[in-house]
């Protein structure tokens, strides 16, 4: 489902590039749910309180955020594809819906 590029090329601090950053996806793993690709990276352990010393050595998670604002959430990026105007390419290039 995902548009991933064979040799993807690292950003730095674990971040993984992907053709479709900053772009519309939809995220089938989370009932369909629309938003921007921000980031694909490895998901940090434990929670937001304690400062990341190193990277994560856990597979890479493709991090979301609502397109109108709101709290980001992160799936697994195999789960994501682009979106064209307001409709999800399957990989046959047809509308999904």
């Amino acid at each position: 489902m995902t548009t991933r590029t064979p040799n993807a090329q690292p950003l730095g601090l674990g971040h993984i590039d992907h053709p479709l950053l900053g772009h519309l996806v939809v995220d089938h793993a989370h009932g369909d749910r629309i938003g921007v690709l921000r980031a694909v990276a490895p998901d940090a352990d434990g929670t937001n309180l304690k400062p990341v010393l190193r990277i994560p050595a856990t597979p890479p998670v493709a991090w979301l955020a609502p397109r109108h604002g709101g709290l980001e959430w992160n799936t697994d990026p195999d789960e994501i594809e682009a979106v064209v105007g307001d409709l999800p390419m399957t990989a046959g290039g047809g509308s999904s819906l």
